[in-house]
C-alpha cells in the first residue's frame, strides 16, 4: 500500500456519517429544487393562497425533484450490483443492453403510434414508459439467452455488449424508417426528469425500496465473490441462483428508471466510485451510501440543468455525461498506477 492509499484509508468517513451527510445534502436540493423555475420563489410564498403557484411548486417542482432522486437512487444501486456482480469496477446498469432495449421499444412506439414524450395524457405517458420497461426488460432476457445463463461472467458480459450494438443499431434503423419520430426521441435519449410527476416518483420509490432490500439480502454474496469465485464456492453460496437473483434486480432497477427519465449516463457508475472514494465497506453498505450518492449526483444535476441556460433548460442526460465522466477521467488520473485504488476495484 503507497502513500497515497494510506492517506485515502487515513482520510474516510464512517459509512453512518456520509449517509447523514448525503441525506442532508438530499434535503437541502429538495428545498432549493422547490424555489427553480420561471417564478422562482415567490411561487413558495404564494403557494399557501394562490392554487396556480400551488400546482406549481406541489405537483410540478417537487414531484420532479423527488423523481430525479429516485431515479439516481435506482441507477446507482444497480450500478453498484453490476460492479460487484461482473468484478469490474467500469460496470454500469447499462451492461446487460437494457439501454439499447429501451430506446428501440420508445421507438417502435413512436414510430407505430406517433406519440410525443412530450404528451402529458397518462395513457400516452403509460404507454411509452411502458415500451421502454419492455424493451429495457426484453433486452436483458436476450443478453440471458444469448449468455445461456449466467454460469460464466464473461460470457454474460460480453453478451450484454453484443446486444447493445445490435438493439442499438435496431433503434437506429427505426428513426431511418421513420424519421419524424427523431426530434420525439431526442428527450428520451438525452435523459429528463421534466415529465415525472407523482405517479411516477412513487413507483420508482417503492421500486427502490424492494430493490434495496433484496440487494442487502444478496449482498453477502458480492462480498463472496470480491474474493473470488472459487472462495466463493467454499464458503457454500448457490452461486448460480444468486446471479439470477441479482441480474433479475439490475434489470428491474435500470429498466424501472429508465422508463420514467430515459437514458441518462455516469450516475450508476460514478456513484459507487465516489463512495468507495471516501468509506470502506462491504457490498451491503456501499448499496445503500451508493444509492443515497447516486440519487443526490442527479438532483443537483437536474437543479444545474434549470439553471444554467433558465428559462431554458438543459437536458440532465448531457449534464450527467459531462460531470461524471470529468469525475472519472479525475479519479483515473489521481489514481492512476497505484496499486489497490478504486479504480482497479482492489483493496
Amino acid at each position: 500500500m503507497n502513500a497515497l492509499d494510506a492517506n485515502l484509508h487515513k482520510a474516510v468517513l464512517s459509512p453512518t456519517l456520509l449517509a447523514l451527510m448525503l441525506a442532508a445534502v438530499a434535503l437541502v436540493l429538495l428545498v432549493v429544487g422547490l424555489g427553480i423555475g420561471s417564478g422562482g420563489w415567490s411561487s413558495v410564498v404564494l403557494s399557501a393562497s394562490d392554487p396556480v403557484s400551488q400546482l406549481i411548486v406541489w405537483d410540478i417542482r417537487l414531484p420532479r425533484t423527488l423523481g430525479a432522486w429516485a431515479a439516481g437512487a435506482l441507477l446507482a444501486l444497480a450500478g453498484a450490483v453490476a460492479q460487484g456482480l461482473f468484478r469490474n469496477p467500469l460496470a454500469d446498469p447499462y451492461l446487460l443492453g437494457s439501454a439499447s432495449g429501451a430506446s428501440l421499444g420508445v421507438a417502435l412506439a413512436l414510430a407505430f403510434f406517433g406519440v410525443s414524450p412530450m404528451a402529458t395524457v397518462w395513457i400516452v405517458r403509460l404507454g411509452l414508459t411502458g415500451a421502454a420497461f419492455v424493451g429495457a426488460v426484453g433486452a436483458v432476457l436476450l443478453t440471458l439467452l444469448l449468455a445461456r445463463g449466467v454460469q460464466h461472467t464473461l460470457r454474460l458480459l460480453l453478451s450484454g455488449v453484443v446486444v447493445g450494438v445490435v438493439l442499438g443499431a435496431m433503434g437506429s434503423l427505426v428513426l431511418l424508417i421513420a424519421p419524424e419520430v427523431m426530434q420525439a426521441m431526442q428527450a428520451f435519449l438525452l435523459g429528463s426528469t421534466a415529465f415525472v410527476g407523482w405517479t411516477s416518483g412513487w413507483l420508482m420509490l417503492v421500486v427502490w425500496l424492494v430493490c434495496m432490500v433484496l440487494a442487502w439480502l444478496l449482498s453477502p454474496v458480492l462480498d463472496g465473490l470480491a474474493l473470488g469465485e472459487a472462495t466463493a464456492r467454499s464458503l457454500g453460496l448457490p452461486l448460480s441462483q444468486m446471479r439470477v437473483a441479482l441480474v433479475a434486480l439490475i434489470a428491474l432497477a435500470t429498466a424501472t428508471a429508465v422508463a420514467q427519465t430515459g437514458l441518462i449516463a455516469f450516475v450508476g457508475l460514478a456513484a459507487p466510485h465516489l463512495v468507495r472514494s471516501i468509506v470502506k465497506v462491504t457490498h451491503g453498505r456501499l448499496v445503500l451510501l451508493s444509492s443515497l450518492a447516486g440519487g443526490a449526483l442527479l438532483m443537483a444535476a437536474d437543479l444545474l440543468a434549470r439553471l444554467l441556460v433558465a428559462p431554458q433548460e438543459l437536458p440532465v442526460g448531457v449534464l450527467t455525461a459531462v460531470l461524471g465522466g470529468s469525475y472519472l477521467i479525475w479519479l483515473m488520473q489521481r489514481s492512476g498506477g497505484a496499486s489497490g485504488s478504486t479504480m482497479d476495484g482492489r483493496s
